[in-house]
């Protein structure tokens, strides 16, 4: 049986949920109802939604909201504060090396096919060292609980990780809901993370930056998926929101269009793909880009968050190394760890898993989303054997997982509180220091049984409370 987080083992409740589950008591299955109700109705009227193209009818969406927050106790944060930081620094400090010298792969500890043949390593960036050797401004470490005191990392997202606009909007309803459940102050605040990023931003300001940075957050624009989060950051920062078009490059430094004339950016907070970011670099068809910004950013002018190549530290190949990364550039012990994991491309870690795919999770290497995974107890004969030839065919782009015992969280359902697995995605933000809010987003499978919280594959999300000692 997969750990309950809200019960001890004789099926008492943990003290750390005393409280919550009090407030069920008092308020009962359909007073809680209601409020989900009220909450959705505050959410839609906001306008927080988010896009699923492909599927037909209306892509905007809901996510859904559930009720009941997950609780971490100030000791358990204590250890996944010190090794989400651990993780953050060492990430950054692998990106750095590959894109010099290398010496994790001269050390043997990584094959250079898995760095230099990814299609998310960029050879534009080779020999480049962005301000303060910061490459992944933003990491939103994806981590599992298997057990009462065990933490693992699902995967790293060191590009643009999303959602942290539901982490803040999440807390904020909750507040306005339940003012009685804060009064105390037990928990942990989070909405400092805006100003939190913001000065992170600012330590990372480019040579060229003389005074005060000017920081922008760049948006594909109102038709991306994530385009409320893009605009609530740029809102809550107080900093503006531009569109490619707004943005033109002149005499090494890039300019933003304003009503009182050109005004210099020094620092760019993008949520643009690498491969759209400039046409005269990347591909030449791209209308989301900026002629010329790459230079400019090569150059000193502007900085770039999170710099272009850094989403190889996303790979699922690579993944698997960031243990060794950490002993390696750190020198220390990983506080998290891994999932074990099966790299397909080694030819006997290949033949176990085609040999086990019924009882593994199989997932591509640059998959994101939930999206071409495999679970293989939940899957059919025909849908094993279709992955296999998959995998068969090209055994490099492939990992595998263990199908884990995630833990369930509390989770409210029609006639009664049940129990649904989740993850839960932190937000570490990286400048001259590391600064990392207490809580994070937490996705819940909202199906029965479903180990897949993804929004985009029906999951829910929920307020992530950290109790202060």
């Amino acid at each position: 049986m997969p750990f309950h987080e809200m019960f001890e083992p004789d099926g008492s409740i943990r003290p750390c949920y005393a409280e919550v589950q009090n407030w069920v008591e008092r308020t009962g299955i359909a007073g809680l109802n209601r409020r989900m109700d009220e909450a959705e109705a505050i959410f839609r009227r906001i306008g927080i939604t988010f896009a699923v193209y492909g599927e037909g009818g209306d892509p905007e969406r809901l996510i859904p909201f559930d009720l009941l927050p997950r609780i971490f106790t100030g000791q358990e944060w204590r250890v996944l504060d010190k090794g989400i930081r651990q993780r953050a620094r060492a990430l950054n400090a692998f990106l750095h090396d590959v894109y010099h010298r290398g010496e994790i792969v001269k050390a043997g500890i990584m094959p250079a096919d898995i760095i230099y043949r990814n299609s998310a390593y960029l050879a534009e960036m080779a020999d480049f060292t962005p301000p303060g050797k910061v490459y992944s401004h933003i990491v939103g470490i994806d981590i599992v609980r298997t057990g009462p005191t065990r933490f693992e990392v699902l995967e790293d997202n060191c590009r643009t990780p999303s959602g942290v606009s539901y982490m803040l909007e999440n807390r904020e309803i909750m507040t306005r809901m339940f003012p009685e459940l804060f009064a105390q102050g037990v928990v942990a605040p989070v909405d400092d993370y805006p100003a939190e990023l913001l000065k992170s931003l600012k330590e990372v300001a480019p040579p060229a930056c003389k005074g005060d940075p000017v920081v922008v957050v760049l948006t594909p624009g109102s038709l991306n998926s994530a385009y409320y989060e893009h605009s609530f950051l740029a809102d809550l920062m107080g900093v503006e929101l531009v569109e490619p078009a707004d943005l033109f490059v002149d005499n090494d430094r890039v300019w933003m269009k304003t009503t009182l004339g050109p005004k210099a950016v020094d620092v760019i907070y993008r949520r643009i793909d690498d491969e759209y970011i400039d046409p005269l670099v990347f591909r030449p068809d791209s209308l989301l880009g900026v002629p010329g910004i790459f230079s400019v950013y090569r150059n000193g002018g502007v900085t770039l968050a999170s710099a272009p190549g850094s989403g190889i530290a996303d790979d699922k190949a690579v993944y698997i190394y960031v243990p060794e990364m950490i002993r390696f550039y750190l020198g220390e012990q990983p506080i998290l760890d891994n999932i074990q994991t099966w790299q397909c491309g080694k030819p006997d870690e290949c033949a176990y898993v085609l040999e086990n795919l019924h009882d593994l999770v199989a997932k591509e290497v640059h998959g994101s989303g939930g999206y071409g995974m495999l679970i293989g107890p939940k899957s059919t004969k025909d849908e094993i054997a279709a992955y296999a030839d998959r995998i068969r065919a090209n055994p490099g782009e492939f990992i595998a997982q263990p199908t884990l015992d995630l833990s369930t969280v509390p989770t409210l359902g029609p006639a009664a509180v049940v129990g649904r697995h989740a993850d839960f995605r932190p937000y570490c933000l990286v400048g001259k220091q590391i600064r990392l809010v207490p809580g994070g987003l937490t996705r819940v499978a909202l199906t029965e049984g479903s180990l897949v919280v993804n929004s985009s594959q029906g999951g829910g999300v929920k307020d992530t409370w950290v109790l202060q000692d």
